[in-house]
């Protein structure tokens, strides 16, 4: 029997506001269960405590079975570390400590080839047979054939940061639901995924006999895998959790009519309030000419301090209300032509004209080339004029290509990153980057600023440095600073990945209202159902336009 237990949670950030409020929940033996939030209501923070990263400042959680964690940061390792040490930072951590020490064992014989040292080296490996090192290395062999398509004696010294962000997920997953955790805390899992590998990770979810507690934005994967949502709703005093104890089919209708419900009984309760002392004033006026009114009025003095100790029922979750407003600008009609465009190494050579106002979804398998075709034109395309300059300070690397990308007359690109990196904003708070200004849009006063802040939710974060925020906070400031740019031309890589449900919705609302061109690259099917082109990037290196979005391209064949 493996379970979960969060029980009455709270915990303070350094400032002293409270993120989490009275937290409860519990997931018991097989529940697969979506943890889901605004972003910024702690959803991260509280799964960090329920893995042991954090320390809860009250409340408990409790578990039985062994924990297996996949954390956040997964997808966008850019260390020296190795498939092997990813690996083993997923695995127990008795066989960890085995492997560190028969690294340095090894290490040690490489510099000194005495006595002592063969000696340790032997003591190490026997430890590493003790923790069963050699049947793990065979466990291995199927958990990187599976991901990356190569054994483990292949794979195991190459670096993460040369796999994909959807390899590095793909990799501790396979650990993860193959290993012997009977417990799985999993940090945004499907982000970097392509469509298959969201349509393989539903189903693992749901096969899977494990105890599954997991973050996701992603609605097709939350209606698909979990049969119960862990909501945080975000409040005065922090966020506090409710449960929907069905699937996501009935989630959005449930937690309208809760709301409404929450909203009847504290109607009714503030009437009551001023019902209670509409009638002490009433009594304790009468009781002044009459002494046969004291009891009565003592006694509803006593029933309205007790209704007011009691508090009023629970609170209304705050309603988080998203504004964008993406303009754009006339452009050329052609907003951008490719002739013979090939992406050294990625694709073979293709054409496409996409025009002034298309909405186009790039699709296709992980590794085929869609963000490196993003960040091309993100940089001006081919042979950049002065009009076709980039929107930002952004320091993207140059693309190797061959045939041409043009853009079009009066084409600004706007471009948003997958993986928020964004150096020109690290180390600077919201106010600071709004007030400060840039070459493409003057700076603003701290009112108007906050203003803005505000329509994006992110008033509460405006002394926050930007490299502090939670990933859907920092997806929010890009698609601010879209709206202030200027761009004519939206590039849009995997923009959804990390916005909670409102967020999202409002980004596609602004999206059909943008006067421009937006060219996306995406995994999420539901937000694909708002494009009308699709550019399907294939797993034999051909591209190919659809008239409906293409989800089952396999990986990329190529030498690995």
């Amino acid at each position: 029997m493996a379970h979960v237990n969060v029980s009455d949670v709270e915990y303070f950030l350094a400032d002293g506001r409270q993120l989490l409020n009275g937290v409860s929940f519990r997931i018991g033996d097989g529940v697969k269960a979506a943890l889901i939030g605004p972003n910024g209501t702690g959803k991260t923070t509280l799964m960090k405590i329920v893995a042991g990263d954090l320390t809860a400042d009250e409340g408990a959680v409790a578990r039985t079975g062994s924990l297996g964690v996949m954390r956040q940061f997964i997808g966008q390792i850019d260390d020296e570390s190795t498939v092997r040490d990813l690996l083993l930072s997923v695995a127990a951590p008795a066989v960890g400590a085995a492997a560190r020490a028969l690294d340095a064992a090894e290490d040690a014989m490489i510099e000194t080839d005495d006595e002592a040292t063969q000696l340790a080296y032997a003591h190490a490996l026997t430890g590493w047979g003790d923790v069963g090192g050699y049947e793990i290395e065979t466990f291995w062999d199927k958990v990187t054939t599976a991901a990356l398509g190569v054994d483990f004696d292949r794979a195991k010294w190459r670096a993460v940061r040369t796999l994909s962000g959807g390899e590095q997920k793909r990799l501790v997953l396979e650990a993860l639901f193959a290993g012997p955790d009977e417990v799985l805390l999993l940090d945004e899992p499907d982000n970097y995924l392509d469509v298959p590998g969201k349509q393989w990770l539903e189903r693992t979810i749901a096969g899977s006999s494990k105890s599954v507690l997991f973050i996701s934005h992603d609605r097709e994967l939350i209606a698909n895998a979990a049969t119960r949502i862990v909501t945080l709703e975000p409040g005065v005093n922090g966020a506090t959790s409710w449960i929907h104890g069905g699937g996501f089919a009935g989630y959005q209708q449930a937690r309208e009519d809760r709301n409404a419900r929450l909203d009847e009984l504290r109607r009714r309760w503030d009437e009551d309030l001023a019902k209670l002392r509409a009638l002490v004033l009433r009594l304790r006026e009468k009781a002044k000419f009459n002494d046969g009114i004291a009891a009565r009025y003592h006694a509803a003095q006593t029933r309205l301090a007790k209704f007011e100790v009691a508090g009023p029922p629970e609170a209304i979750p705050l309603r988080q209300n998203i504004s964008v407003r993406l303009r754009g600008g006339q452009t050329g009609k052609r907003a951008l032509v490719c002739t013979q465009l090939e992406l050294t190494g990625l694709m073979r050579p293709f054409d496409t004209e996409i025009w002034f106002g298309d909405r186009v979804a790039v699709l296709g398998a992980n590794g085929s080339g869609k963000s490196h075709f993003l960040r091309l034109l993100a940089t001006g395309g081919t042979d950049p004029d002065i009009e076709h300059r980039p929107v930002g300070d952004r320091g993207l690397a140059p693309v190797s290509h061959t045939g041409v990308a043009a853009l079009g007359a009066r084409v600004r690109p706007g471009y948003f990153a997958q993986t928020h990196s964004r150096p020109d904003l690290n180390g600077r708070t919201l106010l600071e980057i709004l007030h400060m200004g840039d070459e493409h849009r003057d700076g603003m006063g701290r009112e108007a600023a906050s203003r803005l802040l505000d329509r994006y939710g992110l008033a509460k974060s405006a002394e926050q440095r930007f490299d502090s925020l939670s990933g859907g906070q920092q997806a929010r400031v890009q698609i601010l600073l879209l709206e202030m740019s200027g761009a004519t031309m939206l590039l849009l890589d995997e923009p959804t990945d990390n916005l909670d449900l409102a967020s999202a919705e409002a980004l596609e609302q602004a999206i059909g209202e943008f006067a421009g061109t937006v060219i996306t690259v995406t995994h999420d099917r539901w937000f694909a159902r708002d494009f009308d082109r699709f550019l399907v990037f294939g797993s034999d290196g051909v591209v190919y336009e659809s008239d409906s979005p293409v989800w089952d391209e396999k990986r990329v064949q190529r030498a690995r």
